[in-house]
């Protein structure tokens, strides 16, 4: 097991070379010069030439582009993403507290949608085809296909306005993380709770639930074996939902007023801040990366036979 960790590690590194790679050469997509934007943000009334000349030495961007970019990714590695152009301050002092923000809401939302998922899947699949199952698809087919922003909003005038029962906005107490959550929830538990509906209805077709009914065994105990089974599928799913959850609550965390990465990222793409954007890229990029390793980790963990794949 420890050669397959080691080997899935090793897969991963060239990934995330290209994508920090590209990541990097965001900044040299854009038309606006970096440096007359860093000048703009700090007010100067007027831009020079010669002050162009040194702004661009003090960033380094006079030097070669893979200079540039080896000594930006080597900085990376140390949690040192430049500094803001519009403030002036280091970026990860900015970022860290905001994906810290965003991660405590987005696990906590995964872990609601997990266990709704599990719930819902379970009941519809024994009870396929009934109306329970054609309910409680119809319904989440419903809210799933309602715009978060209309969501919140409901949300925040019966809750917070109407019952005056929840705030609306910020996150000071655990009460702040309620309709959030709520709303993230709905987003997305009625597409993962198909997941497991899916693998618990091809567990039930089976050979070895024919078997165990036939022997007599309890039904609990059959359905332990099939959720078991529909897990090992579901796995990937779940463990993915963390990253996209991560980099899709832009609207929420808006709407909220949450101090989280998606608001940050509104900001900085308004303020045209290039190491802002940069970073919050690429933080999400690694993200993705290391939970989609983390996933095939634990998929191999639970099935052995696919620790030979690599």
């Amino acid at each position: 097991m420890g050669r397959y960790i080691v080997r899935r590690l090793l897969i991963s590194i060239p990934l995330l070379l290209v994508i920090s790679f590209l990541t990097f050469i965001l900044i040299n997509l854009s038309p606006h010069d970096p440096a007359e934007l860093v000048l703009q943000a700090q007010e100067v009334p007027v831009i020079t030439e010669e002050l162009l000349v040194q702004t661009r030495e003090e960033l380094g961007l006079d030097q070669p582009f893979l200079v540039q970019y080896i000594e930006w990714a080597v900085a990376c590695l140390r949690l040192d993403f430049g500094e803001s152009y519009v403030t002036g301050k280091p970026v990860w002092s900015i970022l860290g507290p905001a994906f810290f923000n965003t991660l405590k809401l987005t696990l906590v939302s995964v872990a609601v949608i997990v266990l709704l998922s599990i719930a819902l899947g379970v009941i519809c699949a024994l009870r396929e085809g009934r109306l329970v199952d054609k309910s409680v698809r119809g319904i989440s087919f419903f809210l799933t296909s309602m715009p978060s922003y209309w969501l919140a909003a409901l949300m925040i005038w019966y809750f917070s306005v109407k019952l005056d029962l929840l705030p609306t906005s910020g996150m000071d107490s655990l009460a702040s993380y309620v309709l959030p959550v709520i709303v993230i929830a709905i987003s997305y538990a009625g597409i993962y709770f198909r997941f497991v509906r899916s693998a618990m209805i091809s567990n039930l077709n089976e050979d070895y639930v024919l078997y165990g009914r036939a022997c007599g065994l309890p039904e609990k105990k059959i359905t332990k074996h099939i959720l078991k089974n529909s897990l090992q599928v579901s796995v990937s799913v779940f463990c993915m939902a963390i990253p996209i959850i991560l980099g899709s609550t832009v609207v929420v965390e808006n709407v909220f007023a949450w101090p989280g990465l998606g608001s940050l990222s509104v900001k900085s793409i308004l303020s045209r801040d290039f190491p802002m954007i940069q970073a919050y890229v690429l933080v999400l990029a690694v993200a993705f990366v290391l939970f989609n390793t983390l996933s095939d980790i634990i998929n191999a963990v639970i099935n052995p036979k696919l620790r030979n794949d690599l």
